[in-house]
């Protein structure tokens, strides 16, 4: 097969790990970085060109696009979606899952566990919005934020109101949420491919840190999840209709309860943290599904 990566960091480990796997098996691999991809959109036949020269045909592509370039990176993925090349995960699931708001709306549509969450836009209405999700200490987070940035603990009803009141002051959108305790700074994070949890981790955040992101230097261990929590991870990646995901959910009293659902899960502390090769698992689905004109949108979404 001849598989394209749109991903801007060709050494990422997660990027080199899906090169090794999808040579390793025999196929040829081109990374694309998203921001260089030049597109014809008027074109009867459309077209992709990448440094000024046009890309031929490729069997499947894998997105692998940053939050910061989220509207770029979708905008290339449905054209070659439009080109009937099969994408690993479409852009309209991507889409979605890249909107904390929406995304939250679909999987409590689905009946899925979540932690209590408020959002309004009046700042005047703060207050009611605090005792919405059981009062202080509340979880308050940056609709555009990644990677634990922009995530804060307002551990008392003053400070939370002072950091809702300065993000809204800045007009910057967010939501806030019940302080899950019991999970005592950490959460799991299940890596799911098809409709199978293939690996799960423990992540633990760095001392003093409620927030559990190995970028901000927390720490990641292998860990045996419970029926209940591979059902929830499975059926929140089939909700945002992705093929491959990053499933991240609490411990709570009253069961998982889901934070976020990645498109673009990195593979490093996964793969370590279990010891499985998750990469070669990813090249595999995509061996088995992986056909022309196979996509559900087709760049309609």
């Amino acid at each position: 097969m001849k598989i394209a990566m749109l991903a801007r960091n060709a050494n990422l480990y997660s990027h080199q790990r899906l090169v090794e796997a999808a040579q390793a098996r025999g196929h040829e691999i081109d990374i694309l970085n998203t921001l260089r991809v030049t597109m014809n959109i008027t074109s009867h036949r459309p077209e992709v060109f990448y440094q000024g020269t046009k890309l031929g045909k490729y069997d499947a592509v894998i997105p692998r696009i940053g939050a910061s370039i989220t509207f770029y990176g979708l905008a290339v993925l449905r054209q070659f979606e439009m080109m009937n090349v099969w994408p690993l995960n479409e852009s309209v699931a991507i889409g979605r899952s890249r909107d904390k708001l929406r995304s939250l709306q679909i999987l409590a549509r689905k009946g899925l566990g979540l932690p209590v969450t408020a959002f309004a836009h009046d700042p005047r209405q703060t207050d009611e919005v605090i005792q919405m999700v059981g009062g202080a200490p509340v979880v308050i987070k940056l609709l555009e934020g990644t990677q634990g940035i922009g995530v804060v603990l307002g551990e008392t009803e003053k400070s939370a109101r002072s950091v809702i009141e300065a993000f809204r002051g800045a007009n910057v959108n967010i939501l806030v949420q019940e302080f899950i305790k019991e999970a005592n700074a950490t959460d799991i994070r299940c890596f799911v491919i098809g409709n199978k949890v293939v690996a799960s981790m423990q992540r633990q955040g760095a001392e003093g840190d409620f927030r559990s992101n190995l970028h901000r230097g927390g720490t990641a261990s292998s860990i045996k999840i419970t029926p209940e929590e591979r059902s929830t991870a499975v059926r929140a990646a089939r909700a945002m209709g992705l093929n491959v995901a990053g499933v991240d959910m609490l411990r709570s009293n009253h069961g998982p309860v889901i934070m976020e659902v990645n498109s673009s899960p990195g593979l490093e502390g996964i793969e370590k943290a279990s010891g499985k090769d998750i990469a070669s698992k990813i090249i595999e689905f995509i061996e088995e599904n992986a056909s022309d004109g196979k996509t559900k949108t087709k760049g309609k979404g």
